[in-house]
């Protein structure tokens, strides 16, 4: 009898520890499941790899003095809680990336009819007279993604130019050919076109000229242009420009190369330029709309 009531207390008693095991297991494995949990949620908020201290933004709204609204360095820092930036330019946490979201409106800036949602690189924060020569050395990177793009009447989608070289006059080349501003013709513009990245460029009409006569905007003329052949669609792709002395580079996605060394190249080399990233939305289509998605961009002379 007493042998029966020892072996009932011992399977009582491992019956409790076996109990007790599992629920300390079982409390573990919740604990385990539930830091999983959080620590996917953590995961799923990324911020974008861009570092605007040398950037400002022209978005297409108006300002008080029906001009582009623009946002400078420092200011630009804060742009996620500018309530006027916060329509046309903000943080995709999900993604990890920067969205530009352009549409026509009657904020254009000079010599365009266009609208944009664009960034202006700007070496000296604060400061567009100070820019670089191709005999200086340049270079941008960007991993960006087209995010959504509005189609034509003919079912194509709309075009967007992604990035630009943008020419400058330096202050006595303003003057010596009489112009009122700065502005010079881009020698680079690179556009999501229908799902496929295509680069234009500028050609000089007449090869014999130089200055002051190739200072002048209808100096110069587009090339035909050039098609990458791989199609990006909307994935994630990155787009890489490299500049030297009478040389431009343009890389898509590490592979796939389109390089221009030529006598118009050499001839650019007496104009000031500045990089631009974004979204510069080529139509003016009613209802018409484009978001890129911007997740790293990067600069360096």
């Amino acid at each position: 009898m007493k042998l029966r009531a020892v072996f009932i207390f011992f399977l009582i008693f491992s019956v409790s520890l076996h109990t007790s095991a599992q629920s300390n297991d079982s409390a573990e494995a919740s604990v385990k499941k539930e830091k999983k949990k959080k620590k996917k949620k953590r995961k799923k908020y990324k911020l974008p790899e861009i570092d605007l201290g040398h950037w400002k933004v022209t978005l297409p709204v108006a300002n008080d003095e029906g001009k582009p609204y623009e946002i400078e360095p420092p200011e630009i820092s804060d742009f996620a809680t500018n309530e006027v930036a916060k329509p046309y330019m903000y943080i995709d946490s999900t993604r990890g990336a920067i969205v530009f979201h352009a549409l026509p409106t009657e904020s254009k800036t000079r010599n365009t009819k266009y609208t944009r949602s664009e960034l202006r690189e700007q070496m000296v924060p604060g400061d567009n007279n100070v820019n670089w020569k191709f005999e200086d050395g340049a270079y941008m990177k960007g991993k960006l993604a087209i995010d959504e793009v509005t189609k034509d009447s003919d079912g194509k989608y709309h075009r967007i130019i992604i990035m630009q070289i943008h020419g400058r006059l330096t202050n006595e080349q303003k003057d010596l050919i009489g112009e009122d501003d700065n502005n010079a013709p881009p020698i680079l513009k690179i556009y999501w076109d229908n799902g496929k990245v295509r680069v234009k460029t500028k050609v000089l009409k007449d090869l014999s000229a130089g200055v002051p006569e190739i200072l002048h905007e209808d100096a110069w003329d587009n090339d035909e242009g050039f098609n990458f052949e791989q199609k990006v669609g909307f994935k994630k792709f990155t787009l890489e420009v490299e500049v030297s002395e009478g040389k431009m580079v343009i890389i898509l996605n590490g592979n796939e190369y389109k390089v221009y060394e030529n006598i118009h190249i050499r001839k650019w080399g007496v104009f000031e330029n500045y990089f631009k990233a974004g979204n510069y939305f080529q139509t003016r289509d009613e209802g018409a709309y484009a978001k890129v998605r911007f997740y790293e961009l990067e600069v360096s002379h």
